[in-house]
C-alpha cells in the first residue's frame, strides 16, 4: 500500500506576524510532506526558519512587504522555477515550481483584481499565462498546484454571492477564467470530495467579526492534473486554525 502523503497551502498574510501568532505549532503537528505559502510579504534575509528536514524555496516580490511565496518541502526537488518565465509576470514573487519524479508542485499567488476591479484586465492576461505554463508542464508529467487562486468559483463557495457579484473575487470574469481551467481538464479537489458541502470557507474579512459569524469565502485551493485523479485521498481545509485572515488548506494522496 502507497503511503498517503499530505501537502498544505496556507495564505499566511505576513509569515514573520503568522509566525508570532502559532504558524510554527501548526507546522510541527501537521509534519505535511510540502508546505506551500503565499503572501509572505518578506524580503531576503528578513526571516530566519530553522526547519529540521525540510529544503527551503523562496520567491520574493522586488517591491517590500508586498506578495511573495515560498516552499518548505521535506523530498529535494529534480528542478526548481521561479516565476512564470514572461518578464511582465515575474515581478511579484507569485509562482514557484518544484519538479518531483512523478509530478510538479505549483504554490502560486493570483493577482487580486483591487476595489473597483482596477487591476481586472492584468488579472485576465495573468490567469491566460498561468493555464498556458500549466498546460505546458502537464504534457511532461501531472500538475499539482494550490494557493490562493482569489476566486470563489461558485455560489456555494462564499456566503454571500448575491451581495458580492461583480465584486473582486466574484465577478463573472474571474469565474469564467476559474472555469477554464475546469473545462482544460483540472480538478477543484475540495470539490471532487465535498461537491455540494456549504459554509466551507478559507478566508474572511477581518472586518465584521466575519470569521466569528463564518461569513467567509472559500478561495485557496489545490488544483490538479485529472491524470491525478487515481491518487487523490482527502481535501481539507483547517478552518480553526488561526495566525492569517485565511485557513491553511490541504490535500491527502498516494
Amino acid at each position: 500500500m502507497a503511503k498517503t502523503k499530505k501537502y498544505i497551502s496556507w495564505n499566511v498574510n505576513g509569515l514573520r506576524a503568522c509566525v508570532g501568532k502559532g504558524f510554527l505549532d501548526f507546522f510541527e503537528k501537521e509534519k505535511a510532506d510540502a508546505f506551500c505559502l503565499q503572501e509572505t510579504k518578506l524580503s531576503e534575509g528578513q526571516i530566519d526558519l530553522d526547519l529540521k528536514g525540510y529544503h527551503q524555496f523562496w520567491n520574493y516580490a522586488e517591491k517590500k512587504g508586498y506578495s511573495g511565496t515560498a516552499i518548505f518541502t521535506k523530498e529535494e526537488p529534480l528542478s526548481v522555477a521561479y516565476g512564470l518565465g514572461i518578464e511582465e509576470h515575474d515581478h511579484e514573487g507569485r509562482v514557484i515550481t518544484l519538479e518531483f519524479a512523478d509530478h510538479y508542485l505549483i504554490t502560486q499567488y493570483t493577482p487580486n483584481s483591487k476595489d473597483e476591479l482596477q487591476r481586472l484586465p492584468y488579472r485576465m492576461t495573468w490567469e491566460d499565462a498561468f493555464l498556458s505554463y500549466v498546460k505546458k508542464l502537464e504534457k511532461k508529467k501531472p500538475v499539482v498546484y494550490c494557493g490562493d487562486l482569489n476566486v470563489a468559483h461558485r455560489e456555494i463557495d462564499l456566503k454571500n454571492p448575491k451581495s458580492n457579484r461583480g465584486h473582486a473575487g466574484f465577478t463573472d470574469e474571474e469565474r469564467a477564467k476559474f472555469q477554464a481551467v475546469m473545462d482544460a481538464g483540472f480538478i477543484d479537489t475540495f470539490r471532487y470530495f465535498y461537491p455540494d458541502k456549504e459554509q466551507a470557507y478559507s478566508w474572511w474579512s477581518y472586518r465584521f467579526r466575519a470569521r466569528e459569524k463564518n461569513a467567509g469565502w472559500r478561495i485557496d485551493y489545490f488544483v490538479t492534473s485529472a491524470a491525478f485523479a487515481p491518487r487523490l485521498k482527502d481535501a481539507v481545509i483547517y478552518s480553526d486554525i488561526l495566525g492569517s485572515d485565511h485557513c491553511p488548506v490541504g490535500l491527502l494522496f498516494q
